[in-house]
């Protein structure tokens, strides 16, 4: 297994994966490559994992589906939901107030209402997606979310001078970033049909306004803020798939 792609699984999953060493700065930034990938894996255990509960309640099927995904990534992403939520609104427009609030470990009234509302909406999406037997969202959100990962750190810069995700942005191949991104955004209807065209639909727009809105505020992006991309991201194309 190539080790850019043990990288990629250690930092977006909880598995218990062992690096033989400290990875170099390019070699994390080659990990993004494999990001949809890893979005892939995880949307092949949520289908395997509906499988096996079989004609158990619909209810608890979506309950049981969405504990795996927020488990899966150990909430890495749902952090980074609520630490953006308090800050972009505790943040009153200002960039520095923004930056300094999204590095308190504290989580305010607006992180909590984010996460609800969040996990609520997706728990409701699956719902109706399970109640239907359509398996084809549980493979779609995970994989188009870290795929925005992967487009946002291509595309925006990285606002903060030490954070981990500079030498992502910095060292990222981007020949091969910009073929990985087409490969998605032409495998998802081919291998999907209408939902692909559905969640592509939803996912391309919505990344560029989010990603303007980053800039608009804080001139790029955060890890923080990456998250909450993700996770955003990943709900609008449950909703949408859903309804």
């Amino acid at each position: 297994m190539p080790l850019t792609l043990l990288i990629a699984l250690q930092f977006l999953t909880r598995l218990p994966i062992r690096l033989p060493g400290m990875p170099s700065p390019q070699q994390q930034a080659r990990s993004l490559l494999w990001y949809p990938a890893v979005g892939l894996l995880l949307g092949a255990a949520l289908v395997l994992l509906q499988r096996l509960l079989g004609e158990a309640p619909a209810a608890l099927q979506a309950a049981l589906l969405l504990a795996l995904w927020v488990s899966a990534s150990g909430a890495l992403h749902l952090d980074g939901l609520a630490d953006t939520a308090d800050a972009w609104v505790g943040g009153l427009g200002d960039r520095e107030r923004t930056l300094a609030i999204m590095k308190d470990p504290r989580s305010g009234p607006m992180a909590v209402v984010a996460l609800v509302l969040l996990l609520l909406l997706k728990f409701v999406a699956l719902l109706a997606l399970v109640e239907r037997g359509e398996a084809s969202g549980l493979l779609l959100a995970p994989l188009l979310g870290r795929t925005a990962l992967l487009a946002l750190f291509f595309s925006t810069p990285y606002v903060r001078p030490n954070g981990l995700g500079r030498g992502l942005a910095e060292h990222l191949p981007r020949p091969a970033a910009r073929t990985v991104l087409l490969a998605v955004a032409l495998a998802c209807p081919l291998l999907f049909g209408s939902a692909g065209v559905r969640a592509l639909a939803v996912a391309v727009p919505l990344f560029l306004y989010l990603r303007h809105c980053l800039r608009a505020r804080l001139g790029g992006t955060t890890g923080d803020t990456a998250g909450a991309l993700l996770e955003v991201l990943e709900c609008a194309v449950l909703v949408a798939l859903a309804l």
